[in-house]
């Protein structure tokens, strides 16, 4: 890795957080130069403008996500075992490395929606990604006759996820983790359901 992408990595893994925090419009360029120590010219040497940096830092806290979702999802057998992951992860993200600021895909797309197009795009694309990987564990568990042939697999994976980010949208909101909690026994259900 060269100078300038050690530069450019370190920028991104400094302001990470504070766009995941702060959001794009809340973060400043002194966020960035406070927690990098850095100049807005060595910001700016290293990436176009801000959107660049912003963008980067979505990828960056994604990642993070990807990693402990695919982590825990990989110990499992079967296909329920492989969607109860996502369960035990989002009932029990304190105890994992998420990004400071909860789930990147919520806190963009809330953001973005209708004030920032590449941000809202990105996190239109993990959400897209995001079913896809469910969508392909409903399959597998229908093809080895662990689920019924008649369910849906679309329809339970856009399911799941709007019940997780429901659950994470809601106990950030109130600060209630029962909420969080009771959720995630519907999601379990739902899982359990799929016979």
């Amino acid at each position: 890795m060269s100078k300038a992408e050690r530069t450019r990595q370190f920028i991104i893994e400094k302001t990470a957080p504070i766009f995941n925090t702060k959001g794009y419009a809340g973060t400043s360029i002194a966020d960035l130069t406070n927690a990098t120590g850095l100049t807005k010219g060595s910001i700016y040497g290293n990436f176009t403008n801000k959107d660049e940096v912003a963008l980067a830092a979505f990828d960056f806290n994604l990642q993070q996500v990807q990693t402990i979702l695919r982590s825990e999802i990989q110990k499992q057998a079967t296909a329920k075992e492989k969607l109860l992951a996502y369960v035990q992860v989002y009932s029990n993200f304190l105890k994992y490395p998420f990004p400071a600021g909860g789930c990147p895909i919520l806190n963009t797309a809330i953001e973005a929606d209708d004030t920032h197009e590449a941000l809202r795009k990105k996190a239109a694309g993990a959400i897209n990604d995001w079913k896809d990987s469910i969508i392909k564990v409903v399959s597998q568990g229908v093809e080895q006759q662990e689920f019924s042939p008649s369910i849906n697999p679309e329809q339970v994976a856009l399911t799941i996820i709007a019940m997780i980010e429901g659950a994470m949208m809601i106990t950030k909101l109130t600060g209630k983790t029962n909420f969080r909690n009771a959720i995630m026994q519907s999601v379990e259900k739902l899982i359990e359901d799929l016979k």
